[in-house]
């Protein structure tokens, strides 16, 4: 069952109306800034509450269930971390304590991650993003294998409103027609990018699944089929990363990503603002690309000068 929406959130906010008032969420402790704004200042006053957790360790979340837990909400690889989560294992947690998995696959994408194979009960996706691929267009959408889950987000879906214009639709469907071959340059730029900061001495961290050196490497290469086009470092501080935003030509200074074009970011001061003071607050030091089409000599050209 797929279900189509106006938004990413327009598809999540559906699957957290699945819950009522008194249930308990647990969720990943490093997700997108908009989703923790919709369960802090959206769903929270209305009686959901939730704790954000590290789940990548199992018995940090056992300790975070309680008897009213009714959904466990992940995001892997995470935004803007890129921490990796085993959904095999977390699913089947979470189903021993007879609670909903929902994935955001955004990150990954159907072409790389097929949680419900992996598990889950739901997936969400922000069609803005790669499903699209050519920042024109803003979608969501909502996909369970569950006929009675199925049932209750169509029904949201209808009473709500919060559906995709025709015009929406088709540019998400031209956009999935390319999504393989996209995906693939993505992930191949993503590499010759990440070769690139490994080496610079302007990088203190190199956030990529797909290096052996990340934590959750090989939960990676286990569920996914790539590592992506996400691609986090870190630099020696606030200014140096505020700075290094500032130099960027080729790569786009905006929030999104997804599309053919490469993107750059500071979380601190864009996507994640909304977490500042909260357990989900970035480092200052953080900035975030997302690896495009291009040339890959010319990204590299780029980032090279950019870094100083």
């Amino acid at each position: 069952h797929g279900f189509a929406f106006s938004s990413g959130l327009a598809a999540g906010d559906a699957v957290l109306r699945t819950c009522s008032p008194g249930d308990h969420v647990v969720m990943a402790n490093d997700v997108y800034g908009g989703t923790y704004r919709q369960f802090a200042k959206v769903h929270q006053p209305w009686g959901l509450s939730f704790d954000p957790v590290d789940l990548s360790d199992l018995e940090a979340v056992a300790s975070a269930w309680r008897p009213q837990t009714r959904l466990l909400w992940i995001e892997t690889p995470t935004n803007p971390l890129m921490t990796v989560f085993d959904i095999a294992a977390l699913s089947e947690l979470a189903h021993e304590r007879d609670a909903v998995v929902v994935v955001d696959n955004t990150f990954a994408t159907p072409y790389l991650q097929q949680p419900l194979q992996l598990g889950a009960d739901v997936v969400i996706h922000s069609t803005t993003k790669y499903l699209g691929g050519h920042s024109d267009v803003v979608g969501g959408a909502a996909l369970t294998s569950d006929d009675a889950l199925a049932e209750r987000i169509g029904f949201l879906q209808n009473a709500v409103g919060g559906v995709p214009g025709p015009w929406d639709t088709w540019l998400t469907l031209r956009g999935i027609k390319t999504l393989a071959v996209r995906m693939r340059a993505h992930c191949e730029n993503a590499r010759a990018v990440v070769a690139v900061l490994a080496e610079s001495t302007a990088v203190r961290q190199v956030l990529y699944p797909g290096l052996p050196t990340h934590p959750g490497h090989e939960v990676a290469a286990r569920q996914m089929r790539d590592f992506g086009g996400m691609v986090s470092f870190r630099m020696s501080d606030e200014d140096a990363a505020l700075a290094a935003c500032s130099r960027f030509r080729l790569f786009t200074l905006a929030e999104s990503l997804g599309g053919v074009e490469s993107l750059v970011e500071h979380p601190g001061r864009m996507t994640h603002m909304s977490v500042a003071g909260s357990p989900l607050e970035v480092p200052g030091d953080l900035v975030r690309l997302s690896v495009g089409i291009e040339d890959p000599t010319d990204l590299v050209a780029d980032l090279l000068q950019a870094l100083g």
